[in-house]
């Protein structure tokens, strides 16, 4: 998989037979958008090409409208990499910015399509939009590759009664519904990140836990409980966790994060390390409790009760 970060980064030999093109956010990489990359794969391999993701860096809402930017589900390297497992050869981050947010569709295909990625072929989701003010749709896009000498098609959203998308994923999220999040994204939802030290008192109370900081510009589920995992990403270790998502309000704690208690394992040194934390279920809400006592009686129950979800 090779991430191109501008159109100047496309090299020409690579694209001299054509691609077959995709275009889109990705942020997520849901099962909807997998099966757009799943048709651009078959495409591609009718006609002997690659296939290239092209996305967008920032997001467009962060620059058209920052207030008002959604949170991030996966970084550019990960949305990339889960592309890969979708089909998809390369990615071209297109970095957005006011003036590419100022083209025309038409200037988006003549640019992007066609001078950059020479496209035979293009498969984008059926609600796509592009070029100023979302002016293009997929009929246009058709239309315009039929001047320009690509088909283009518009792949059915799919689902249930809601479909599957970043936006949904997002709403599951912020519910604490990582379960629905994971049916939409075909996968548990997972942050990723290097382990901080924390206040240690989950040390001291016989949990000790891996804490990542939860920025706000990330995407995490609600504050609460769950039962996960946690991975290495430099051995691939995994082991079964109870994770705690919020700014632990039994000791008026003012920092957001993700504290994960990887079970019946106080021998792991993980300062530094980068890992993934995966959701698998929400055992409960975030509460604040009085003292110690019961705090740890809670916890033991927790670790209870991840166990069993997990199966460990």
């Amino acid at each position: 998989m090779t991430i191109w970060r501008a159109p100047a980064d496309v090299p020409s030999d690579v694209v001299a037979s054509g691609t077959a093109v995709t275009v889109g956010n990705f942020d997520g990489v849901h099962r909807g958008h997998r099966a757009v990359a799943a048709r651009a794969r078959q495409r591609a391999d009718e006609l002997g090409v690659p296939v290239v993701a092209v996305t967008f860096a920032p997001h467009p809402m962060a620059v058209l409208r920052p207030e008002h930017a959604p949170t991030v589900l996966t970084s550019l390297e990960r949305r990339a990499e889960l592309l890969a497992e979708a089909g998809v050869d390369h990615v071209l981050a297109l970095p957005f910015d006011l003036e590419v947010a100022a083209w025309t569709p038409e200037e988006f295909v003549q640019r992007v399509l066609v001078d950059t990625l020479r496209a035979r072929a293009v498969v984008v989701g059926a609600n796509f939009r592009f070029g100023r003010r979302a002016a293009g749709d997929v009929a246009l896009l058709v239309a315009a590759g039929e001047q320009a000498g690509f088909t283009a098609e518009g792949v059915a959203l799919d689902g249930g009664p809601q479909v599957w998308s970043s936006t949904y994923v997002r709403t599951c999220l912020a519910a604490g519904d990582v379960a629905g999040a994971a049916e939409a994204l075909g996968r548990p939802f997972a942050v990723r990140g290097e382990v901080v030290r924390g206040d240690q008192r989950g040390r001291e109370l016989g949990y000790p836990t891996a804490n990542l900081l939860a920025d706000g510009e990330w995407a995490v589920p609600a504050d609460g409980v769950y039962a996960g995992r946690l991975r290495r990403l430099d051995s691939g270790e995994d082991f079964p966790a109870a994770i705690s998502v919020g700014t632990n309000p039994t000791f008026d704690g003012q920092e957001r994060r993700v504290e994960s208690y990887v079970l019946d394992r106080t021998d792991l040194a993980l300062y530094g390390v980068e890992v993934e934390v995966s959701f698998v279920e929400r055992l409960r809400g975030m509460v604040a409790y009085e003292g110690v006592e019961a705090l740890v009686e809670q916890m033991a129950d927790d670790v209870r009760r991840a166990r069993e979800v997990l199966g460990a």
